[in-house]
């Protein structure tokens, strides 16, 4: 695994990589990618770090929306992160989407850019009302494993450890990481490309809790459709998304420590 000096970090994604359920859109938000910026740029003074993703996106309209700006940028590390939103549309195909994924590990490896990736968790262990795509989430972990072999792209599998799929991981919506889950992703991307300073520890379960009783775990499911599937169900047959509108919150390199224009991220600023 690639443990080398990096200058340019360039995120590519959707609404994990922009970093929901971690911070609020007042304060700003934080997320994996900006985790993983900060331990990159502990060890690589000077890095600058941009990050195109917005939320909302499939992997086709990542590919077609933030390939070209991620290139033109020339970075020598890219994560790239999608394909969530496309497991829970009524249509899915893997090998599509994996496609998608492909084309963009081809690009960026071609211009010299070490790309990382991840692979996804069970979503039926993290939200049981979603159990009947879990297969989906196993066919695609398979798929971007096979395009990452073919491009030399490093893969943190954090699909196959338990604690990825600990409730405390995740927000209420059970879509988006909590900042608990974006720091366990940033460090696990650390690790793998061999980050001076990073370790296994991320992949370590956490303390033991109260197992809710039958009854508890219906009533807590039965809330979560009501406040958050509910929801997405109908923007998706009203053909909108949570990402109309808006924008890369970090459309150019800057250092790790300075803040982009806080307007980028609803629209008004640069485009991605």
């Amino acid at each position: 695994m690639p443990s080398g000096e990096y200058t340019r970090y360039v995120a590519l994604g959707d609404s994990q990589t922009e970093g929901m359920g971690d911070g609020d859109e007042t304060a700003g938000l934080r997320g994996f990618a900006d985790r993983f910026a900060e331990r990159l740029a502990a060890v690589n003074p000077g890095l600058q770090y941009a990050n195109l993703a917005v939320r909302g996106r499939t992997a086709g309209q990542v590919r077609a929306e933030q390939l070209e700006p991620a290139l033109a940028l020339r970075p020598d590390l890219a994560t790239v992160v999608a394909g969530v939103n496309d497991l829970l549309r009524p249509r899915f195909n893997a090998a599509e989407v994996a496609g998608h994924l492909e084309e963009m590990f081809a690009a960026l490896t071609g211009a010299g850019t070490q790309v990382v990736t991840l692979t996804f968790p069970d979503i039926g262990k993290i939200a049981p009302l979603a159990r009947p795509v879990r297969s989906r989430v196993f066919d695609l972990n398979t798929h971007i494993r096979e395009a990452a072999a073919r491009h030399g792209v490093v893969v943190a599998e954090t699909g196959l450890h338990a604690v990825t799929t600990d409730p405390r991981l995740w927000t209420a919506d059970r879509l988006h990481a909590s900042a608990l889950g974006h720091e366990r992703i940033a460090a696990a991307l650390a690790q793998a490309i061999n980050l001076p300073g990073s370790d296994d520890a991320w992949a370590l379960p956490l303390p033991p809790q109260r197992v809710p009783t039958a009854r508890q775990a219906a009533e807590a499911e039965l809330r979560w459709a009501a406040a958050h599937l509910g929801p997405w169900l109908l923007r998706r047959l009203r053909g909108q998304s949570s990402g109309d509108g808006r924008t890369a919150k970090r459309p150019r390199l800057l250092p790790v420590s300075a803040r982009p224009d806080a307007a980028a991220s609803t629209g008004q600023g640069e485009s991605s």
